[in-house]
């Protein structure tokens, strides 16, 4: 199993605080790797109701992936959550 997976399980388990542990370690070895940003993303959006950090890791991906139309998509959908 990938650290990646270990993210994504432990986020899956609501073991919030060690999937964020994980993908900030992984992000610190890798800047701009971008599995990583939209799960960082996407747990800020959607376990930490975050909305603003989910959109700035969104801009991100989509700085380095114009054509990231999942990014594109919800990052509008937490956008809109922000205004709520």
């Amino acid at each position: 199993m990938t650290r990646i997976d270990e993210a994504e399980e432990a986020m899956e388990m609501l073991d919030l605080s060690k999937a964020e542990e994980i993908l900030n370690s992984l992000r610190e070895e890798d800047p701009i790797c971008i599995p990583v940003l939209n799960l960082l993303a996407h747990l800020h959006g959607r376990y930490l109701s975050d909305y603003q950090k989910a959109v700035g890791y969104y801009n991100q991906v989509l700085e380095l992936e114009p054509e990231n139309a999942w990014a594109r998509d919800e990052r509008r959908k937490f956008r809109r959550y922000s205004t709520y």
